[in-house]
């Protein structure tokens, strides 16, 4: 059977049907397959991102059952705050800045376009952020369509949109979720509008509330058709649910140690050439576990991060920073070769 799903992956002809399969397989031989998969489709580099994540404000009219952040402090940062935390980044030499917050009725197409702006007429540094739903709901509160508000993100400097408020794309899941987000179809529309504009993305799925397997395979299924059609994803970011100090960690405990390893694996028959990279988040499922993902499919360690304020008010335990040096530890310690790279997956010398 492994070898027959081994070669329809690498062909793009898993099936819905073959990735159900695959649930109950032989998970030894599961994984297995997909570190072949991996090793066929990107080779033996690990890739990694020197960046800074920046949660600029903790308040939110969303209210996820999932979260633990909202309010969790009752912050709002300045632009000069932000700018300071850039500086910090530029200093170490990261790459990459991920501006993470909620949603506010103030936080219109201006608002995000003037930070946009004083950002890139300080620092030359790649500027990762917003989700279909911030773009729905900044487009929403300046009246215009999604399409000129992501626009207006480009010109202002947006080079990549997150794949967040992805969660589950199955409308029956989102409405116990996140009833007050956007719609699959909608969070579907946005990323593809991003993608026709030149905005890359990542693409998410967050796994292990309430949603099954199906629900998980039919995510998975969704990401790939929107990268057949716009080549806009870089990557897969899987993140385990964290269910400490949020309504939804009172219905589940979260995914297994076996379900996380499962669940790379899986992604990466599904995804096969279509997505070639799929990321273990260390602070997520921790740094072991996130060198036993790479061995089952996974080819890339995320973030050095710095900080990570939505994970840790959710219960991660995993820390909020991992230097350059010890990224290339982790990496060199499963036999396999570190490469730091851009949010583009572009090789940084």
């Amino acid at each position: 059977m492994m070898e027959e799903i081994y070669d329809r992956s690498l062909e793009g002809k898993i099936t819905k049907e073959d990735a159900l399969k695959l649930v109950d397989a032989n998970h030894f031989q599961l994984f297995d397959t997909a570190d072949q998969l991996r090793q066929e489709i990107v080779g033996d580099e690990v890739s990694f991102v020197a960046n800074r994540n920046i949660d600029i404000t903790d308040h939110c009219i969303i209210g996820c059952a999932f979260c633990s952040f909202r309010d969790n402090i009752g912050y709002e940062m300045t632009t000069e705050e932000i700018l300071e935390s850039i500086k910090e980044a530029v200093e170490v030499k990261a790459s990459e800045i991920c501006l993470f917050g909620g949603v506010m009725p103030h936080m219109t197409v201006d608002f995000y376009c003037d930070l946009f702006s004083s950002i890139k007429e300080e620092y030359n540094i790649e500027l990762h952020s917003l989700s279909p739903v911030e773009v729905y709901h900044a487009a929403k509160a300046s009246n215009v369509t999604t399409r000129e508000a992501l626009t207006s993100f480009r010109d202002a400097g947006l080079d990549t949109l997150t794949g967040a408020s992805a969660e589950i794309l199955v409308d029956s899941v989102r409405e116990k979720l996140c009833p007050n987000k956007v719609s699959t179809q909608e969070w579907v529309d946005i990323i593809t509008e991003a993608h026709q504009l030149g905005i890359p993305s990542t693409s998410t799925i967050m796994y292990g509330s309430i949603e099954t397997w199906e629900d998980r395979i039919d995510h998975l299924m969704i990401l790939r058709d929107i990268q057949r059609e716009t080549g806009g994803f870089t990557e897969l970011v899987p993140m385990t649910f964290l269910g400490k100090n949020n309504l939804m960690g009172q219905e589940s405990s979260g995914a297994s140690g076996l379900d996380d390893l499962k669940l790379h694996a899986i992604a990466r028959v599904i995804l096969g050439r279509d997505i070639p990279n799929i990321q273990a988040s260390w602070i997520k499922i921790g740094t072991r576990m996130a060198q036993m993902a790479l061995c089952c499919g996974a080819n890339d360690l995320g973030g050095t991060m710095m900080e990570d304020l939505i994970s840790i008010a959710a219960g991660s335990s995993h820390g909020e920073y991992l230097s350059r040096e010890e990224m290339h530890t982790l990496i060199k310690d499963i036999g396999r070769i570190p490469v730091e790279r851009t949010t583009q997956y572009e090789r940084v010398n």
